[in-house]
C-alpha cells in the first residue's frame, strides 16, 4: 500500500542529488550585463554581387571569429540570429569603438597599381591628395599572412608584415612601378581598405624596373601605433567580409555595475525566501515549514536545470528566478487550501491532503499552463537580456510542479500522521476564510458597479496616456542610451546644459544622485566620448557604466515584437480558457486582463517610467499572473455551479473560497517584488513596480471584474452546468491505493 509514496520519495530524492550534482561541478554562465563586456549586433545587407542569406552570414561569422580571437579576447561568443544577424558577445571589451571597427569593419583590400595624380573626385591618398588608381592587381584573399611589427633599429613605430600566396603576382606589380621616374604618382602602389587608401608608399630607387620585389612579403608603413597596426594585420589576416555589415545593435556594460546587479539579485533572493518562508509557516504552521524546504529545493533544481542547459545568467533572467521563488508557493497554497476544505468534511488528515493535491491538480495545471505561454511568447519574440526572463520563468514554473507535487507532498506525508491536526496547520479554515464566512458577501449583486469602477479606472489610464504620453525607451526608438556615473551629484539643468554645449541640445538628459543618462537617436561613439569630456568637470570623476545602442529598423522591430507578444498573448489566453471552460469564461478573463494592462501602462506614463524590454517582460508576467488567477476561480465556480444553483451564487462562492489562496500566493510574490524594490537598481525596481501594480489589480480584477463580467456574459451561453471531471472523491480502497 505504501509503492507510489515510496517511488515519490525515489524520485524526489533523485530529483535533488542530481540538482546538487550539477549546481556544485557546472559553473554559471554570466551574461555581459552581469560580468561587464560589450555585445554588437550586426544584420548582413546584400553586396552588389552577394545575396545576404545564411550561408553568407555563416561565412561572415567565420571571419568575425577569426578577427575577435586574434583581437584576444578572453572566451567571445558569435553565433547567427535568424537568416542575417550576427551577435558577438566580448567579456571585458569596454571600448565599443574598438569592437565595433575592428569586428565588424568589411575590411575588402586591395593593391593597385597608381596611374597617375586624380582630380577632386579621385580617391584621396593618406596624405589627402586625389591618386587615380587602376584596376585591383591583388586582393585580399591573396594575402596569407599579416603580423604587426617594429623594430628600433629602423626607426620607432610600427607597420604590418604581409606575405602573398603569389609572389609573381607582386613582383610584376611592382615590377611594373618601378619603370616610372623617381618623384611619378606612378611609382607609387595603393593599397586600398574598403574604398580607403591607407597606405600609398613609392617604390625604394634600389628596385630594377621590370624586376620588382622578389621574395612575396611586403611591409605597409605609415604613422601607426601598436593597436592600430595590430588592428590593420587582425583585419587583413582575417580576410574580407562576404557581405557587408551594419550595426543594428550594441550595448556595453561595466564590470562594477554587472558585480553589483549579482550582489543586489542575491540579496533580494535570499531576503524574499526568508520573508516568503516565514509567511507561510505563520499560516500553515509545520506543512508551511515542510513546503519552505521544499521551496528551497525548487532553487537548487531551478539553478541546476539552467547550468545544466548552458543558459546564460542575464539580469532579467536572474529577476526572473528571484520572482519565481515567490510564484512557486502558489501550488502549495492551492493544496493546503484544497486539504483544509476536505479536512472541514470531517476528514482525516491524511486522506485530507491525498484529496487536496488529488483536487487541486486541475487548477493548478492550467493556472501554470497560462504562464508557460507567457514565458514562451517572451522567449520567441524578445531579444536580447529578456530571453533569459522568459527561460528562467519557464524553468521556475516546471521546478514548481516538481518542488509542490513530488517533494512537498513526500515531506508532508512522512510527519503527517505523527503531529497533531493544530500543529498540521491543515485543521483550521483560517482567519480569512472564517471571516468570510461569517460575512458571506453576495458580491455579483453589485456587480455593475464594479464594471462601472473598472471602466473608470480605464478611463484614467488612458487619460494618462494621452496627456503625459509614453517614456519609450531607446530599445523601441532607436538611438543610443549612455549612462555615466559621477563621484558627485550632477543637478538635471547643469547636466543638460552641459551636454548641449557637447552638441546635442535635444538630447534627452536624466541625473540622479549618482550618475547621468542621456539618450538621443542620433549619438555616435566619438560624440559619446565628448559628452564624458563635458560632464567631468560638474561631476568630477565620470565614468561610463553602461551604454545601448538600438538601430532604426532593430527599434522598430522590437517596438512591433512587442505589440506581437502583448496581443498574441491575450488571444492565447482567451483560447485556452475557452477550450478548458466556456467562451464566456475566456471572454470575461480577457477582459479583466485587459483592464489590468490598461492600470498598469496608464501608472507608467503617469509616473513618466521608461517603456523598455523589461517593462515588456513584466507585462507579459502580469498576463500569465493574472490568468493564473481567473483560472483558479473559474475551476472553483465550474465545480460549485449545478443546475440548481444560480450562476451569480456559484461565482461568489468561488471568490470566497479562493480568496484566502489569492491572498497568500500574492503576499509570497510581493515580499520577493519588494526585496527587488529594496536592493535591485534603476531598471529592477521599474520592473518591481509594474508587476506590484499588475498582483494588485489582478487580484482585485478577479473579483471584481472577471466574476461579474462572466455573470453578465452567461445570458449569451444557455448551455446547462456540467460537472467536472475528476472531481468524485474515490472510494476507500483496500491494495495499493495508489494516488499518482
Amino acid at each position: 500500500m505504501f509503492r507510489a509514496p515510496v517511488w515519490r520519495a525515489v524520485a524526489a530524492l533523485a530529483v535533488i542529488a542530481i540538482s546538487l550534482a550539477f549546481a556544485l561541478t557546472t559553473a554559471p554562465r554570466l551574461g555581459l550585463d552581469l560580468r561587464g563586456g560589450t555585445q554588437l549586433v550586426f544584420e548582413a545587407k546584400d553586396s552588389p554581387t552577394v545575396k545576404a542569406d545564411a550561408a553568407a552570414t555563416d561565412r561572415a561569422l567565420d571571419v568575425l571569429r577569426q578577427r575577435a580571437d586574434a583581437l584576444g579576447v578572453v572566451d567571445p561568443t558569435l553565433v547567427r540570429s535568424g537568416e542575417k544577424r550576427i551577435i558577438v558577445e566580448l567579456p571585458g571589451v569596454l571600448d565599443p569603438r574598438q569592437a565595433a571597427e575592428v569586428i565588424g569593419r568589411t575590411a575588402q583590400l586591395a593593391f593597385h597599381p597608381v596611374l597617375g595624380a586624380g582630380d577632386s573626385s579621385g580617391v584621396r591618398d593618406e596624405n589627402g591628395e586625389p591618386l587615380r588608381l587602376g584596376p585591383a592587381a591583388i586582393t585580399g584573399d591573396g594575402v596569407s599572412d599579416a603580423v604587426e611589427q617594429s623594430d628600433p633599429q629602423r626607426g620607432p613605430g610600427w607597420w604590418v608584415r604581409i606575405d602573398f600566396r603569389d609572389a609573381g603576382a607582386w613582383q610584376r606589380l611592382t615590377g611594373a612601378a618601378a619603370c616610372e621616374p623617381q618623384g611619378d604618382p606612378k611609382r607609387r602602389i595603393a593599397i586600398v581598405l574598403d574604398q580607403e587608401i591607407i597606405s600609398s608608399p613609392p617604390l625604394d630607387p634600389s628596385i630594377p624596373c621590370r624586376t620588382g620585389i622578389p621574395g612575396g612579403g611586403a611591409d605597409i608603413t605609415g604613422s601607426f601605433t601598436h593597436e592600430e597596426a595590430r588592428d590593420l594585420a587582425v583585419l587583413i589576416k582575417g580576410g574580407a567580409l562576404p557581405v557587408p555589415l551594419t550595426l543594428v545593435e550594441q550595448r556595453t556594460v561595466g564590470p562594477t555595475l554587472g558585480a553589483a546587479a549579482i550582489e543586489a539579485s542575491a540579496q533580494a533572493a535570499v531576503a524574499g525566501l526568508v520573508l516568503t518562508a516565514v509567511f507561510i509557516v505563520a499560516v500553515y504552521r509545520v506543512s508551511g515549514l515542510l513546503a519552505a524546504v521544499a521551496l528551497a529545493c525548487y532553487g537548487l533544481i531551478s539553478y541546476a536545470a539552467l547550468v545544466a542547459m548552458g543558459a546564460t545568467f542575464t539580469l532579467p533572467g536572474l529577476a526572473g528566478f528571484v520572482l519565481a521563488i515567490g510564484m512557486a508557493i502558489d501550488a502549495n497554497v492551492l493544496v493546503f487550501e484544497r486539504a483544509r476544505e476536505e479536512h472541514g468534511s470531517r476528514r482525516g488528515l491524511g486522506r485530507a491532503l491525498d484529496l487536496g493535491f488529488r483536487n487541486a491538480w486541475s487548477a493548478i495545471a492550467d493556472s501554470n499552463v497560462t504562464t508557460l505561454i507567457a514565458a514562451g511568447l517572451l522567449f520567441w519574440l524578445a531579444s536580447g537580456p529578456v530571453k533569459g526572463f522568459g527561460v528562467t520563468l519557464a524553468i521556475g514554473v516546471l521546478a514548481s510542479l516538481v518542488s509542490a507535487m513530488v517533494i512537498t507532498r513526500v515531506l508532508v506525508h512522512s510527519v503527517i500522521g505523527r503531529i497533531g491536526p493544530r500543529a498540521s496547520g491543515l485543521a483550521s479554515q483560517g482567519a480569512v476564510r472564517s471571516w468570510l464566512a461569517r460575512r458571506n458577501p453576495r458580491l455579483m449583486a453589485a456587480r455593475r458597479l464594479w464594471l462601472a469602477v473598472a471602466g473608470g479606472l480605464a478611463v484614467v489610464a488612458v487619460a494618462g496616456l494621452l496627456v503625459r504620453g509614453l517614456n519609450v525607451g531607446v530599445e523601441f526608438t532607436g538611438g543610443r542610451l549612455v549612462e555615466f556615473a559621477t563621484s558627485k551629484p550632477v543637478p538635471a539643468d547643469v547636466a543638460g546644459q552641459a551636454v548641449a554645449r557637447a552638441g546635442f541640445p535635444s538630447a534627452v538628459v536624466q541625473s540622479t544622485d549618482d550618475g547621468v543618462a542621456v539618450r538621443a537617436a542620433s549619438l555616435g561613439l566619438d560624440e559619446v566620448a565628448r559628452i564624458e569630456q563635458a560632464l567631468a568637470p560638474h561631476g568630477g570623476e565620470v565614468s561610463k557604466t553602461r551604454e545601448e545602442f538600438i538601430g532604426p529598423s532593430l527599434g522598430e522591430e522590437l517596438r512591433r515584437n512587442a505589440l506581437v507578444a502583448l496581443g498574441v498573448a491575450v488571444a492565447m489566453q482567451l483560447l485556452y480558457l475557452a477550450i478548458r471552460f466556456r467562451w464566456t469564461f475566456g471572454a470575461a478573463a480577457v477582459l479583466a486582463l485587459l483592464v489590468d494592462v490598461a492600470v498598469v501602462v496608464g501608472l507608467f506614463a503617469w509616473l513618466g517610467k521608461p517603456i523598455d524590454g523589461i517593462f515588456v517582460a513584466a507585462m507579459l508576467t502580469i498576463v500569465g499572473y493574472s490568468v493564473n488567477d481567473k483560472v483558479v476561480v473559474f475551476d472553483r465556480v465550474r465545480e460549485l455551479w449545478t443546475s440548481r444553483g444560480g450562476f451569480a451564487a456559484a461565482v461568489d462562492g468561488a471568490i470566497v473560497q479562493t480568496l484566502p489562496r489569492t491572498v497568500n500566493t500574492g503576499l509570497g510574490a510581493l515580499f520577493i517584488l519588494v526585496a527587488l524594490m529594496v536592493f535591485g537598481g534603476d531598471s529592477l525596481r521599474d520592473f518591481s513596480i509594474a508587476l506590484v501594480a499588475g498582483i494588485v489589480t489582478g487580484t482585485l480584477s478577479s473579483a471584481f471584474v472577471a466574476g461579474p463580467a462572466a455573470v453578465v456574459l452567461a445570458r449569451f451561453d444557455r448551455r446547462p452546468p456540467a460537472p467536472p471531471a475528476g472531481r468524485t472523491a474515490p472510494r476507500d480502497r483496500t491494495g495499493s491505493g495508489a494516488v499518482v
